[in-house]
């Protein structure tokens, strides 16, 4: 990290405005109302996981890989797997909850299921919010919000994943990780073994018409009825020869894909036929058309505003404070706090600038004005 800082202002209804550069070392004087006020915009949420590349065909990952993974238990039974996404919330599967809220309960910086960390923490559930769409598994809106009794603090193995906006698309083909402790296979013996470690796995995306037609083809017992089972709110991800899949027990965990250095929840596991077969594709419910319904329910949660489909890192002129500065720059109607909401907050339009952003302040004595602290690459 470069040792200079640009910091800008932004003023609600107005147009940001450069205040000049400063050391990275001047934010080590604790002044009053900004230091103190000032957190990070990127952290292990987004980063690289630390580990390297039994859901089925997965192997262990390593311990704080996946902070955001968590175990959701009913009473002492892990049922399902789901995301930290804020500090009060974990996202999910609709299916995963047919009882009373009090029947569950969320562990984070869980790893080894039999072997329980010191890092562990349990979490009684406040409530759960279930899309209204859900009927039944295969259904669209198989997503659930769930809110814990107490806010989490965060460290090394427990932080929340970045969500992506409503714009986002996630191409084909793109290599994603599914986590969790699921079944090793589908039957009656497959389930994972002692001390049942996370697992991880790679898979290919596969886009929603490809992914019917799989289904279209052969049989199986277990087969949803009708043609095109695969919804405009889903996204299937394996092998056509199926091999590596998610499984039961995985069910509302993570599908994360990596994208300009920040990690992004694509989907949650919903629904498979057995796992790993051919032509089943695991399917996934996806996030980005979910945007509006979280936020809804967590207005301040961020969410990365980035167009894979069109979005090429390291683009002729788009270095990192050059983006900054055509966003922060470039015109009232992209820069100011009230029109920043419609793409995710003024969080999420900052957030999407993840190579430059490094601190968002808010300062006391100006309540309708923020500062933002963003490095300066030492080659613009």
């Amino acid at each position: 990290m470069n040792d200079l800082w640009e910091v800008w202002w932004i003023r609600t209804g107005g147009k940001p405005g450069l205040l000049g550069s400063l050391p990275l070392s001047w934010l080590g004087v604790r002044t009053p109302g900004f230091y103190s006020l000032c957190s990070p915009l990127f952290s292990s949420a987004c980063e690289q996981p630390k580990g390297s590349p039994r859901i089925v065909g997965g192997n262990d990952a390593k311990n704080g890989s996946w902070p955001w993974q968590v175990s959701i238990r009913e009473g002492s039974n892990h049922v399902c797997g789901g995301s930290l996404i804020a500090e009060s919330w974990v996202v999910s599967a609709a299916h995963c909850f047919d009882g009373d809220k009090s029947a569950y309960h969320v562990n984070l910086g869980e790893y080894q299921l039999l072997n329980p960390s010191e890092r562990l923490v349990s979490f009684p559930i406040k409530e759960i919010y279930r899309h209204p769409s859900y009927t039944d598994i295969g259904s669209s809106g198989d997503i659930a919000l769930v809110e814990l009794e107490t806010p989490v603090n965060f460290n090394s193995v427990i932080h929340p994943i970045c969500l992506p906006a409503s714009s986002v698309e996630f191409p084909a083909g793109m290599e994603c990780w599914v986590t969790g402790w699921g079944d090793t296979h589908y039957g009656d013996s497959a389930h994972l073994t002692a001390p049942k470690t996370l697992q991880e796995v790679q898979v290919p995306l596969i886009d929603r018409d490809t992914c019917n037609s799989l289904f279209n083809t052969g049989s199986y017992p277990d087969d949803p009825q009708g043609i095109d089972p695969i919804k405009q709110d889903m996204i299937c991800a394996g092998y056509p020869q199926g091999e590596k899949d998610a499984c039961q027990g995985d069910s509302g965990g993570p599908l994360v894909c990596e994208w300009d250095s920040a990690w992004l929840l694509a989907g949650v596991v919903s629904w498979g036929v057995e796992c790993a077969r051919p032509n089943r594709p695991g399917v996934y419910i996806l996030l980005p058309p979910y945007a509006d319904w979280i936020q809804g329910y967590i207005p301040t949660v961020p969410f990365i505003v980035h167009s894979m489909s069109v979005m090429q890192p390291n683009s002729a002129g788009a270095s990192p404070l050059g983006a900054l500065r055509n966003i922060l720059g470039a015109s009232p109607t992209h820069t100011t706090l009230k029109q920043a909401k419609r793409i995710g907050g003024p969080l999420g339009l900052l957030r999407a600038l993840n190579h430059c952003l490094v601190c968002l302040c808010l300062v006391p004595a100006l309540p309708a004005m923020l500062l933002l602290a963003a490095a300066v690459p030492m080659i613009l």
